[in-house]
């Protein structure tokens, strides 16, 4: 088994940046379906939603070794 290395400044701001870019396009894909379907507030909010869970769940499977 290898050993881990420690968690640097630099993981930290990764893992943030692609929980805020996952967060961001769900979001985007909400505001545009709503704005096609004349619903574009409840829809965004539900992307926005949507994104960080699954944002959460994006930055725990990339960053499992850590």
């Amino acid at each position: 088994m290898t050993e881990q290395r420690p968690l640097t400044g630099r993981d930290a701001a990764g893992a943030g940046a692609l929980l805020l870019s996952v967060n961001a396009l769900c979001a985007g894909v909400g505001a545009l379906i709503g704005d096609l379907v004349g619903a574009l507030v409840p829809l965004l909010l539900v992307g926005f939603f949507i994104g960080f869970f699954l944002g959460i769940a994006v930055v725990a499977n990339r960053f499992r070794n850590l």
